[in-house]
């Protein structure tokens, strides 16, 4: 039928080996991706030290955190596949970057929001040309309804929960029992706000 003849298996002798999807990158590819990542210089307390977080031997990313998953969202991820994926992929792939980029800004234009939920269904239905419908469950399809959250809501970097997160890990280091944990939250957090206001 002629239908994607390029995901078509390849028949080698008596073996037929499935192709790999356009979104496959090769070793050479994810190496030229990491060592991307790894040479990134960003200004102190944008984001965490991309380089701690690229594991050149393992080719991967390991120990993202939920802010710098967006920094790399926004901000990275366009430079770092540029020339190593299929122009058509890498094209879907910027444009849901800066459609992100775009709404999670401090200001935001009214009259772009119609042009902004037009581009996030036309960029996820170019990305369903490309991913196999596994990729596409309910988080996925949020993007579509962000645009319009935006307009009932606000910006939303108002409803962040970054700062809140931040906060957890400063109560979770209090925790120096693991069998009680809250009631060293309590305790460590009473004391700290006593000395501070003596001081």
């Amino acid at each position: 039928m002629g239908i994607r003849e390029q995901l078509h298996p390849i028949a080698k002798g008596s073996r037929t080996y499935p192709r790999a999807a356009c979104h496959t990158m090769s070793t050479k590819e994810k190496r030229s991706f990491c060592h991307c990542l790894r040479n990134v210089k960003v200004p102190k307390g944008y984001s965490s030290n991309i380089n701690n977080l690229v594991s050149i031997n393992d080719l991967k990313l390991v120990g993202l955190k939920s802010h710098d998953g967006h920094v790399l969202m926004q901000q990275l991820l366009p430079v770092a596949i540029r020339g190593i994926l299929p122009d058509k992929f890498w094209v879907a792939i910027t444009r849901l970057c800066f459609v992100f980029n775009a709404i999670c800004s401090k200001v935001i234009d009214p009259a772009r929001l119609d042009e902004l939920e037009n581009e996030a269904a036309i960029f996820l239905c170019q990305m369903e040309m490309y991913f196999p419908p596994s990729f596409f469950d309910i988080m996925v399809h949020i993007i579509v309804h962000l645009v319009r959250e935006i307009q009932l809501c606000g910006p939303i970097f108002l409803r962040w929960t970054y700062p809140i997160e931040r906060y957890m890990k400063v109560l979770k280091g209090y925790t120096k029992n693991q069998h009680r944990p809250e009631a060293l939250i309590v305790e460590r957090y009473v004391a700290e706000e006593c000395i501070e206001f003596c001081s």
